[in-house]
């Protein structure tokens, strides 16, 4: 399966892994990032418009060489995934989305009649997140949250397209599971404020990917990234269970 990630630094955290842990549950996926930090769909669709090469491509979670632009790479080979999002600080402004979500929709179909889009989630800002954009949603994670949750659904809606549900996940996590509870002393799943951590908050994004593209039950995973302290591993088994189990609810 190849994937291509029209994102910025969240699909970024979202890809880091999403290779590597998929190649250890016999699963081979292809994966392409699309990098420019904090970009927005208006940008995006500008850069569409311009043809200029302002991504630094990620192949795999790794970096590539040269610059590229986004209608070469959609011209340049075919995928069987598209993902689309919206800037992490956009996110919970539905009014941000249009026009520029349709066309670049209408662009990846007209060049990539064969993939699946996919709307990706993101996730909304630590509870005490210093992100300038914080204060848009009140300084409350749950209605940032509330809101992006709303917006992404409603752009899905009315494209007809599935959603990645990497952010409803976390909150998921944030709420339901006792070891990432930063309110109540657990492991915050950011490792900024909004990015998610390294390695944990990284890995629980892959493997909701992961899950959701493929069907492929994540609970077994054996994957361990490089960066993985020991008290980190201990928490890997935790990550995927609740991840197994956060995606058979979400499916209901």
């Amino acid at each position: 399966m190849k994937i291509l990630s029209i994102g910025n630094s969240f699909s970024q955290d979202a890809q880091a892994y999403l290779h590597d842990a998929a190649l250890s549950l016999g699963l081979d996926l292809e994966c392409l990032n699309l990098y420019i930090g904090g970009c927005s769909l208006e940008r995006h669709y500008n850069n569409l418009l311009s043809g200029e090469r302002a991504y630094s491509p990620e192949y795999n979670g790794h970096a590539g060489e040269e610059p590229v632009s986004l209608g070469e790479v959609l011209e340049g080979d075919k995928y069987d995934v598209v993902t689309l999002q919206q800037a992490s600080h956009y996110s919970g402004l539905y009014e941000t989305y249009h026009p520029y979500i349709d066309e670049l929709y209408k662009a990846v179909v007209k060049a990539q009649p064969n993939a699946k889009v996919y709307i990706h989630e993101t996730w909304a800002y630590e509870i005490d997140s210093t992100h300038s954009a914080f204060p848009d949603y009140g300084s409350s994670q749950k209605k940032m949250y509330d809101m992006l949750h709303e917006a992404y659904g409603k752009v899905a809606d009315e494209l007809g397209l599935d959603v990645i549900p990497v952010g409803s996940a976390v909150q998921y996590f944030r709420e339901n599971v006792s070891e990432f509870d930063y309110a109540h002393g657990g492991k915050s799943l950011n490792r900024d404020g909004f990015h998610l951590s390294i390695p944990l908050g990284r890995l629980l994004s892959s493997l909701v990917w992961i899950e959701k593209l493929t069907g492929r039950d994540v609970s077994g995973l054996t994957f361990v990234p490089a960066e993985a302290l020991e008290e980190d591993k201990a928490l890997i088994p935790v990550i995927a269970e609740n991840v197994h189990n956060y995606m058979k609810l979400s499916q209901k």
